[in-house]
């Protein structure tokens, strides 16, 4: 790696996600190569590199889910494939020269900032560091210092795996989608699948042919519309590639159609409706057999959830060897589960469609900022808060990426990643113009943010009376942006400097 100029800072980025890869693409636009991609796996990629459950795909159209400075002529169909967006993402990284700057099997442990010389300290447990797939020597710690953090880890990084009495007890195969065991034969088992999210309804109609008996347990149905996927013609792939403004102006039309729906999200819930008359109709149209649709008709108003996509989801749960169970879970026992009606369920293997770590868990590594603040102890507290999700009051010169209230349920997230990618250059090139050595969020600034953000959420769709993963148990809503896209461009395109409290 070069060795940066007297006067560059020393940037850690953790994580090589697409927020990661954003943020260092956009560091050596700027001229800066004094960086680092921290990444604890052994290999880039972030969630695409690790959901390679049968049927993993991406929900939001190909051409919206890629850099906008870097658009991908080749997609074969019209929502991307995990192994397609995985090769994305490599390509972005051979393209842009980054595997000088990529450290792979270097997990951060911690980072904490030193007040006295104003710089931060972070705990890296490492391997070998080169980017394979496994580790070829034994793990060490060492420190190192940097001047900007950057987490970009993301907050679909840590499966959560359910708090199930038994767990532990169960005798047969038991794994994570996140964590998918490919050597694990499915074939004339009896596979149990807890839970009804993104990833199982993908994986669910590709294990169902596959599997002797499939046992779905199934808490709260969601919303789902057809998923109208279609493969990408050769004569459209030659004119995205030659004429690059059709892919453009295909671009810019999925957004606003995916933007629009923001309104019934965010300004008029009552406006959803009508594309719930729609989903309804369809589960009708696909699930002949009454008691298992009134099992799969959703009793919240669409939005509240994650709205799904699948055109094989209802089929695949009107097959003879499937069973949607809705009755609680009591306890896992050795071979099966037992729900609270007292049932024994028996399986072979378990596969925990549960989602991820994201409301009432800490940071993703221990952070510790001026006067010993805990971000982990901070968030558990009052769940997890932030400035634009980028910045927290008290942690100076750190920045993260996707952070709190910047997930979305209506449009791709690699807008809102490129927002912030804008925000933090600027971040920079402040403290650059100052000439300051730190940069500290006014905690009122951060406060008032908060407030003001909460009270928008209060008319949203998410918080019309259904519990989700957006929220944390208290009902706070802390993973969605209760606004439009747009409007989050427009705060991130330039830093207010009078909202921080610079250092030399």
């Amino acid at each position: 790696m070069p060795s940066p100029s007297p006067a560059a800072p020393r940037i850690a980025i953790v994580g090589s996600g697409f927020s990661g890869i954003g943020m260092a693409i956009r560091l050596k636009q700027m001229g800066l190569d004094s960086f680092t991609i921290y990444e604890a796996a052994g290999e880039i990629g972030g969630t695409w590199r690790d959901n390679t459950y049968p049927g993993a795909a991406c929900d939001v159209p190909s051409h919206l889910y890629s850099f906008s400075f870097e658009p991908n002529p080749g997609w074969s169909r019209s929502f991307g494939l995990q192994a397609e967006i995985f090769a994305y993402l490599k390509h972005c990284i051979r393209k842009y020269g980054l595997e000088q700057f990529v450290r792979c099997h270097a997990r951060v442990a911690s980072a904490s900032f030193d007040e006295a010389r104003q710089v931060w300290r972070l705990e890296i447990e490492h391997g070998d560091m080169a980017c394979t797939a496994a580790a070829s020597s034994p793990l060490s710690r060492e420190t190192i210092e940097a001047d900007i953090v950057i987490a970009a880890s993301g907050p679909l990084s840590r499966p959560a795996m359910p708090q199930i009495a038994g767990l532990e007890r169960f005798a047969g195969k038991l794994f994570h989608s996140a964590r998918w065991d490919h050597d694990y034969p499915l074939e004339g088992k009896r596979v149990a699948v807890v839970g009804t999210g993104a990833s199982a309804i993908q994986f669910v109609p590709k294990i169902q042919p596959r599997v002797a008996q499939l046992t779905l347990f199934q808490r709260t149905p969601p919303w789902i519309m057809p998923r109208p996927d279609k493969p990408v013609g050769a004569r459209a792939q030659w004119c995205f590639k030659h004429l690059p403004f059709t892919q453009r102006l295909v671009r810019s039309a999925i957004y606003w159609q995916l933007e629009s729906r923001a309104i019934g999200f965010v300004v008029n819930p009552k406006l959803t409706k009508y594309p719930m008359k729609f989903a309804l109709s369809y589960l009708e149209r696909r699930v002949k057999d009454p008691v298992l649709r009134a099992k799969l008709t959703p009793n919240y108003r669409l939005g509240c959830k994650r709205v799904l996509l699948s055109s094989d989801y209802y089929p695949a749960l009107s097959q003879a060897n499937v069973e949607v169970v809705t009755s609680a879970i009591r306890e896992i026992v050795a071979d099966g589960i037992v729900t609270a009606d007292g049932v024994h369920h028996a399986a072979d293997a378990i596969i925990c469609g549960t989602g991820f770590q994201v409301n009432d868990a800490g940071a993703p590594f221990d952070v510790t900022g001026v006067d010993g603040a805990n971000l982990s102890a901070r968030w558990l507290r009052d769940g997890p808060e932030a400035y634009l999700g980028t910045s927290v009051a008290g942690f100076p010169n750190f920045f993260m990426m996707v952070g709190p209230n910047t997930g979305l349920g209506h449009n791709s997230m690699i807008y809102m990643i490129e927002s912030q990618v804008q925000y933090i250059a600027d971040c920079l090139r402040e403290l650059q113009r100052r000439g300051a050595r730190t940069m500290n969020l006014r905690p009122d600034v951060q406060q008032a943010f908060n407030e003001r953000l909460q009270q928008d959420m209060r008319r949203s769709v998410w918080m019309s009376g259904c519990h989700s993963w957006y929220q944390t148990k208290s009902g706070k809503v802390t993973a969605i942006w209760p606004g439009f896209t747009f409007s989050f461009r427009r705060r991130t395109r330039r830093v207010r400097a009078d909202e921080y409290r610079f250092a030399r």
